[in-house]
Order: structure tokens, then C-alpha cells, then sequence
């Protein structure tokens, strides 16, 4: 084998060179006591950063638009303690539909309950008693029934309103139903604890959460520009892997198939891993380059930053 002949390697000047990383784009050092503005201005332009600071970007222009801005979430937003942060997005108009999995439903019911969801899976599942409560498994079946006639989502948060939950004011679905705002359920049989009850009325369930999706996909085919060069709406999956993705991937074929224009919608997911449904059917297949956004971390920490950025960006 002939030795490589190393003086004829073709160099040129870092001056012609293309440059990914740039000093004006390197983080700050705020003061200490500065405002959340200017710390948020601080971050580097880099990476996640710059995802949040788009996303947060497309869901202010779509409130100043008056166009939709749908939360759609899993389990955990809620027992990650975020349920308030969405609550007060919800009475300030910036999210105007909401949108769960089962789990989701279940979490928000019992906390505005009881004060207290959620238990230790690996423990409880040793001796069979996990999910073996009867009261929630009852209120989701009194929703399931109500929710025949206007969808499982409305339901649960009529179910809230109506009664005496001490912890009504912290529940998403409860005010939706409130400010009278789109919100729906989409139940996947088998995957509730409330599933494993005798008692539980899976034709009621089916009803309901099949009106709450054909309800979601009026809400999906709403998300296109109010106006030509106009922004659109903006979707956000927050923490559900699975169902949500699935879900919002047929709402927007059955919007494209009835000739809505969907071009100018903001999709983004946040969770703390990247799953492939989420990147696929959120990020990636539904959205024009550049339309979707990945934003990677901890609900806890990732909701908080997004919520108080929208508000400052807003002036709100």
C-alpha cells in the first residue's frame, strides 16, 4: 500500500470557512436580580433554546391572530405539578382548546378531587391492588355517560364544575368547561386503570370519546392562516408519546381531505426524550420545514420557562 502523500491536502482560510457557531450568539451573564425578560434574552442561540424561543414565537402570533393554540398533553404534565400553568393559560386566552389521552383525564379528576393523584406503580402492582379505587372509576363513568351526549372532555369538567371538588380551580379540564373552550378525551380502551373495573361502560366511552375526536378535528382544521400571509395556529403535544401523536396525525388528514389549508400552522413537542411518534407525526410529517418544533426536558422546568415567556413577550 503506496504512503498517502500528505502535501498535496487542499487547505483554506478560516476567513472562507462557514461558521456554525458565532460569538453573537453566545449566552449572556445577567445580573443578579435582573427580570425573567432579560435572563430569557441571556440564553444562547443555540439548540433548544432556539426551539423554545421559536415555539414560544409562533404561540404569541397566534394569540395577536386569534388563532387556535391547542395544549394537548399526557398524564404527567399533571402529576409533574404544570396543571396550574395551563390552567392560567387557558383563562388568559392564549390556549384556547385542550386535549388528552385517558390519563390525563384521570389525573386532573382526582387531583381537583382529592388534592392527591397518582401511586407507587411498583409497589401496588405486586399484590394486584393497582388502579383498584372505586370513586374515580365511577366519575369517569358518570362522564362517559354525560359525555355521550357532548363529548367525554366537556363531561369531566362539567362533572367538576357541578360538583363540590375542593380542587376544582386547579383542574384543566374544569376550566375549559368554565370558559366554555373545546376539550376532549381520546381513550384507548385497555390502557386506564378506570378500564379494569367491572363496572366500566366501554359503549358510553366509545360514544364519548368519539365525539371529542371528531369534535378535535374541527378544532385541527382550524389551525391554517385567518388570512392570507397570516400566522396560523399552533399545536402543542406535551408529554404523551403515543396517543396524542396518533391522534392529531388523522385529525389533520381529515382537515387536508376536506381542503383546509394548513400550511402556516406551529407544531411543537415537549417532553424529556425524543420519542418517534412525537417526531414523526408532530414535528416532521404534518408541518411545512421549519413549522415544527422539538423542545427537550423536563416538564416541570420546560413549562414554567414557555408559560412566562408567552406572557412576557405579550406584555401580559
Amino acid at each position: 500500500m503506496a504512503a498517502l502523500n500528505w502535501s498535496g491536502l487542499r487547505m483554506k482560510s478560516r476567513r472562507e470557512r462557514v461558521h456554525k457557531v458565532q460569538v453573537g450568539a453566545l449566552g449572556r451573564t445577567p445580573e443578579v436580580g435582573c427580570s425573567f425578560r432579560e435572563w430569557f434574552a441571556g440564553l444562547p442561540t443555540f439548540l433548544g433554546a432556539t426551539e423554545l424561543r421559536a415555539i414560544v414565537s409562533a404561540v404569541v402570533a397566534a394569540h395577536r391572530a386569534a388563532r387556535p393554540v391547542v395544549f394537548a398533553f399526557g398524564g404527567h404534565v399533571i402529576k409533574t405539578g404544570c396543571a396550574p400553568l395551563v390552567v392560567d393559560l387557558i383563562e388568559r386566552g392564549i390556549v384556547t382548546a385542550v386535549a388528552s389521552n385517558g390519563s390525563g383525564a384521570i389525573h386532573d379528576l382526582e387531583l381537583a378531587e382529592t388534592g392527591a393523584t397518582s401511586e407507587e406503580v411498583a409497589e401496588t402492582i405486586r399484590d394486584g391492588s393497582f388502579g383498584m379505587v372505586h370513586e374515580t372509576c365511577a366519575q369517569m363513568n358518570k362522564a362517559a355517560q354525560r359525555g355521550q351526549q357532548i363529548g367525554l372532555g366537556a363531561a369531566v369538567g362539567e362533572l367538576l364544575n357541578d360538583g363540590a371538588a375542593p380542587y376544582k380551580h386547579l383542574s384543566i379540564f374544569a376550566a375549559a368547561a368554565r370558559l366554555g373552550i373545546p376539550a376532549a378525551v381520546h381513550v384507548a380502551i385497555g390502557t386506564d386503570t378506570v378500564h379494569m373495573h367491572p363496572e366500566a361502560d366501554g359503549a358510553a366511552l366509545g360514544v364519548a370519546t368519539l365525539a371529542d375526536f371528531r369534535m378535535l378535528c374541527a378544532v385541527v382544521a382550524d389551525l391554517g392562516a385567518g388570512s392570507p400571509g397570516g400566522a396560523g395556529g399552533v399545536w402543542l403535544n406535551v408529554g404523551s408519546a403515543v396517543v396524542m401523536p396518533e391522534v392529531f396525525l388523522k385529525a389533520v388528514s381529515v382537515a387536508r381531505n376536506l381542503g383546509h389549508d394548513l400550511d402556516e400552522m406551529h407544531t411543537a413537542n415537549f417532553d424529556m426524550l425524543r420519542h418517534y411518534r412525537p417526531q414523526q407525526n408532530v414535528v416532521t410529517r404534518p408541518v411545512r420545514p421549519g413549522h415544527g418544533h422539538q423542545v427537550v426536558g423536563q416538564h416541570e422546568i420546560l413549562l414554567p420557562l414557555f408559560r412566562q415567556a408567552v406572557l412576557e413577550e405579550l406584555g401580559k
